[in-house]
């Protein structure tokens, strides 16, 4: 069988010549086409947009300032449900309660009420970048119930907040536990404490329950503090859930 002979070198070059060609002419078709049509489309005349859906949108009319101007009636356009009164959505204190407190709390007081080291704390609320706190208290009982929310500049603040709290509870000198899951509260949102009994020669017995919930940018705190050792995690989950509708 007689084997092929290779094609010379002549007629290789020929042909990738040939091949050249073709791609160019193809290219110089694209572009000489693409021109063609945007010579055509800048000849024609442009086609009017559709007409708004709300062409009507009415605006509330400019007023001048007087005695019941608010910041809200200023910004009515920009407003949004956090920024609402936050000492308006704290529970109130029930009837015959003693020594009922309610209403916002400066940074100070706060850190003053919060933290066993208060010049250690406030650096780090200004840091977290807390916005505004409120805060209610009352005696009930053997019981003193403490409520706060916490409203942060930014939702990684919140965030911090509850995790740092998460964070120190289950040492001794707080709950002593890791704690539990609140009920119809996603584990990522909130926590439970039910503290050990502390007891102390004097001194009646203490225990205490917290719940921490983070909802948006706001953190709220729920904490009853019992003087005879007699609470439940119940108690403290029923707290939590009636301030967390009101939230």
């Amino acid at each position: 069988m007689e084997q092929e002979q290779p094609l010379p070198a002549s007629r290789i070059r020929a042909g990738w010549r040939a091949a050249l060609l073709v791609a160019g002419a193809l290219v110089l078709g694209v572009v000489a086409g693409t021109v063609t049509g945007y010579a055509v489309q800048y000849g024609r005349p442009p086609t009017p947009l559709p007409p708004l859906a709300r062409q009507d949108l009415k605006m509330p009319a400019p007023i001048a300032a007087n005695d019941a101007t608010t910041q809200r009636t200023i910004n009515a356009n920009r407003w949004d449900k956090a920024d609402e009164d936050l000492a308006q959505k704290l529970l109130d204190a029930p009837a015959g309660a003693r020594d009922a407190e309610s209403g916002y709390e400066s940074p100070d007081e706060f850190a003053t009420d919060s933290f066993e080291r208060p010049a250690g704390g406030f650096p780090s609320l200004i840091d977290g970048r807390v916005r505004r706190a409120a805060h209610v208290s009352w005696h009930e009982g053997n019981d003193v119930i403490d409520i706060r929310l916490i409203q942060f500049r930014e939702r990684s603040g919140a965030q911090r907040y509850a995790s740092d709290f998460s964070g120190f509870m289950p040492d001794d000198d707080y709950a002593g536990n890791s704690g539990y899951a609140l009920p119809g509260v996603p584990a990522d949102f909130g926590h439970g404490w039910l503290s050990k009994v502390k007891e102390k020669p004097g001194y009646l017995p203490l225990r205490f329950g917290e719940a921490v919930v983070r909802r948006g940018d706001i953190v709220m705190d729920v904490k009853i503090v019992n003087e005879r050792a007699d609470l439940s995690e119940g108690e403290i989950n029923a707290l939590a859930k009636r301030q967390l509708e009101r939230l």
